[in-house]
């Protein structure tokens, strides 16, 4: 079963403490039980050999100087008995001869240490349940009137005796040893909650402060307190918010300043342009008409078409302002489906051209729309389809479960995959080096405006086969079925 990661912050806080906390006492532990486990047994060992060679070197000297099995089994008896407390088991050998006595067999490689060795030797082992201490001491002669150093006798007296007391003891230390853990592991525990709360309310508070200007706050401030790496970061993050409440602010002046500016321009223009669009209309007609010379007639038929195409542009521009100020409105009225779409092609010839080919629903759909907006939707998508595209433009409508789908679909080469991202902004054109063209630029975007008035998406994309398709969605609330 495999557990979970720990992702949370405060959780990798108190795990990592409590994690240092275990490896310290841990290798505290280890450290003092060595140190305490080395001091026993040597204080034992010492202990033991000193008792040893004193005992040896009491009995000893009542051996023959060729001393019989019998005088070595003797021997061992004696040192047997005298063991006390310590209950050894001892046994004697030769130089060349094996152990003769009660302890227990000897190493070969102790015993070859110590027939070639003049000090005593030890080792501890673990041959049985509980360890046990085996010493090799060498016997030495004192010298006659003890006038030269002692010589060797060429015995060994061998002893054994086992270690369960301090054995005992030392489980006692570790027993103690994780005693004393377990309440130090609990401390650090607590000890690792409270730093750990101390350390995130911080960054809790900064984690609330960043939700609030993302939401908008901009003027959400933090209180600086002590001066650590912390209170450093939060004189930062209200240093960040300053900036940010001074730029959205400069931002807000120009965006707005903007729009007055458009607004203004276009409200100014809108009466002179209606005035020129009137002469221009009357040129027009002495123009065609062959009124006026060639040179003039052609000069006033372009003077006339700039004029209409600066007219529309103004038109569009105080539209887009009005989407801007939240001043546009709907007025709902419903109309049938079909009524809609034909009379958005009727007004501009297109139904009797060819050029449009539309797919209704065999039910008639009434739906609550500001008919004016809406055919100014498909009017800019059609016009567009037709002036981009290839001929026939098909126009499909259909009811789905939650929402009624226009589709306006062309045959032409498509929409570059890195122009799609930008077809609704304002005065985007894919082509950079036509700086001028029929359309405004701002089509689209006062397309995709009125759709998001009635609370609906407009969606740019290339069919499978070739050209563009613009889909037009609204929600299904506004459709009911027109009543036979």
């Amino acid at each position: 079963m495999r557990l979970p990661l720990a992702r949370g912050l405060r959780t990798r806080l108190v795990v990592a403490f409590l994690l240092v906390a275990a490896l310290s006492a841990l290798i505290t532990a280890a450290l003092t039980f060595r140190q305490a486990r080395g001091a026993i047994l040597q204080r034992t060992q010492n202990a033991a050999v000193h008792d040893l060679r004193l005992q040896t070197d009491s009995l000893a000297p009542n051996l023959p100087a060729e001393p019989t099995d019998d005088d070595l089994r003797g021997l061992s008896r004696q040192l047997d008995r005298v063991g006390g407390a310590r209950g050894w088991n001892t046994a004697v050998s030769r130089a060349d001869g094996p152990p003769l006595g009660t302890a227990s067999p000897v190493g070969t490689a102790l015993g070859a240490a110590a027939r070639k060795s003049n000090t005593t030797l030890y080792e501890r082992t673990d041959r049985s349940d509980v360890p046990r201490l085996l010493i090799a001491m060498p016997v030495n002669y004192e010298a006659r009137g003890g006038t030269s150093a002692a010589k060797p006798s060429g015995l060994v007296v061998y002893a054994t005796f086992a270690l369960g007391a301090e054995q005992a003891d030392i489980s006692a230390l570790i027993a103690a040893a994780w005693a004393g853990a377990v309440p130090a592991l609990a401390f650090a525990a607590v000890a690792a909650l409270f730093a750990a709360r101390r350390v995130l309310r911080p960054v809790r508070h900064l984690r609330t402060a960043a939700e609030k200007i993302t939401s908008g706050a901009l003027d959400t401030r933090l209180d600086v307190t002590g001066n650590d790496e912390l209170a450093e970061l939060t004189g930062t993050f209200n240093a960040m918010a300053s900036s940010l409440e001074r730029d959205d602010a400069e931002l807000r002046r120009m965006e707005a300043n903007a729009r007055r500016f458009a607004a203004d321009v276009s409200h100014e223009l809108r009466t002179p342009l209606a005035a020129m669009a009137a002469v221009t209309d009357a040129l027009d007609e002495d123009a065609h008409s062959g009124q006026l010379p060639p040179d003039t007639a052609d000069a006033v038929l372009l003077i006339s078409d700039e004029t209409r195409k600066l007219s529309r542009m103004v038109e569009d521009l105080m539209e887009i302002s009005r989407f801007d100020a939240g001043a546009a409105a709907l007025h709902l009225d419903e109309v049938p489906l079909r009524t809609l779409l034909l009379k958005t092609l009727t007004l501009r010839g297109w139904n009797e051209s060819g050029q449009v080919v539309t797919r209704l629903p065999d039910r008639d759909v009434r739906v609550r729309v500001d008919a004016r907006r809406v055919d100014v939707v498909l009017a800019n998508l059609i016009a567009n389809a037709l002036r981009h595209g290839t001929p026939p433009v098909t126009v499909e409508a259909r009811v789905l479960d939650d929402s009624l789908v226009i589709d306006v679909a062309d045959r032409g080469p498509g929409i570059p995959e890195d122009v799609l991202p930008y077809v609704f902004d304002r005065f985007y054109k894919a082509d950079v080096a036509r700086t001028r063209s029929e359309g405004s630029g701002l089509g689209l975007a006062i397309a995709r405006e009125n759709v998001r008035l009635h609370g609906g998406t407009l969606t740019a994309a290339n069919s499978r086969d070739s050209g563009a398709v613009f889909t037009l969605s609204l929600p299904i609330a506004t459709l009911r079925e027109e009543q036979a």
